[in-house]
């Protein structure tokens, strides 16, 4: 009686939340016919937030893949990011530095910015191999929950510890962008701007970089075998401990260039930006399969998607749950993930 109990419960879970699927897709549908020009500016913009997470996400999805930790502080690496990326170029003027009038007055400030980016994935990497060596490889063979909490009181320290007046403070701090708005109308209605294009460009590299890391080059080989199996991984006379304070340096750059681009496209920081869009970005690298670089990947174009478009015709207070709703739904449907695989067993 209980299992069929626990079966009938199951099936209208299912249902209810295949009722809200279709709701929403009948809303989104309406929307497209009703203004199939407001439709695609939406997704443009959806786009562009999901290239951001996606940065986010890939540093998540390789730390996991490896260590079998969600490292929540990623998040606030990533507001790291923003603000040395702020203080690079208000404090500092790295994108008005003379040697870049070299350059010209349009491919200056471009170069700057690149500079600013590189700075920024620096600290960030720094930072999480501090963080690493420090608070994570002491509980390397510990339970996973001591880990779990660890990275969570992490979090909370690089926040509120940036919070403090001689850090970053914790008022809202107007972005100076590095480069003026150019926006392009391709389609009447419909806007591109240059931020949006680099964001995209830019997220598109970084993951073909990372993509040949993990499969043309020694270290990425290295990392592949110690995902698979530690142990046997150090029989084999690969430095785990380097292999893996390597993966937390390279999440964590990608992270940083995700703050500096954030910052970019929406002008406003805070020390606690780093809170939703880590949680985002995680929610998004499950959905695509965690561990898997590629569906975390399209997972954040989903994620990106799924709030723009739900802010844009649900209500912008029920984005976010309907972010969330969208990963219980794909995780009852595939618990793996989109990408993901089930793990087999070692015998």
């Amino acid at each position: 009686m209980k299992t069929s109990g626990k079966k009938g419960l199951g099936i209208i879970g299912r249902v209810v939340i295949a009722l809200l699927a279709l709701g929403y897709a009948y809303i989104l549908l309406r929307g497209l016919i009703d203004n199939p020009v407001l439709f695609l500016q939406q997704v443009i913009n959806g786009f562009q937030l999901g290239f951001v997470y996606a940065l986010i996400a890939l540093g998540y999805t390789m730390v996991y893949g490896i260590v079998r930790l969600i490292n929540f502080a990623h998040g606030d690496v990533f507001m790291v990011g923003a603000f040395v990326s702020y203080f690079a170029v208000s404090y500092y003027g790295v994108t008005r530095l003379k040697v870049l009038e070299v350059f010209g007055s349009t491919l200056g400030p471009v170069v700057g910015t690149g500079l600013v980016i590189l700075m920024a994935m620096a600290v960030c990497s720094a930072m999480a191999v501090t963080i690493e060596r420090v608070a994570y490889k002491p509980l390397r063979n510990a339970p996973r929950i001591s880990a779990l909490i660890t990275a969570i009181a992490v979090s909370f320290f690089l926040e509120y510890f940036a919070s403090l007046d001689f850090v970053f403070t914790s008022n809202f701090i107007i972005y100076e962008r590095p480069f003026d708005l150019i926006v392009w109308s391709p389609i009447p209605g419909v806007t591109i701007s240059n931020i949006m294009v680099i964001i995209v460009v830019a997220s598109i590299l970084f993951l073909l970089f990372l993509q040949y890391i993990v499969h043309r080059t020694k270290m990425g080989k290295a990392m592949r075998a110690c995902s698979y199996d530690k142990p046997t991984a150090r029989l084999m006379g690969i430095d785990v401990d380097q292999v893996i304070s390597f993966t937390f340096a390279l999440g964590a750059a990608l992270a940083g260039a995700g703050g500096v681009l954030y910052a970019i496209a929406y002008p406003q920081l805070i020390v606690f930006m780093g809170i939703m869009p880590g949680l985002k970005a995680f929610v998004a690298a499950v959905l695509g399969g965690i561990g898997n670089i590629p569906g975390a990947f399209v997972g954040s174009l989903i994620m990106g998607q799924a709030e723009v478009l739900s802010a844009g015709y649900i209500s912008t207070t029920m984005r976010d749950a309907i972010a969330f709703t969208i990963l219980i739904i794909v995780l009852i449907v595939k618990p793996t993930g989109l990408f993901g695989e089930p793990e087999g067993q070692k015998v």
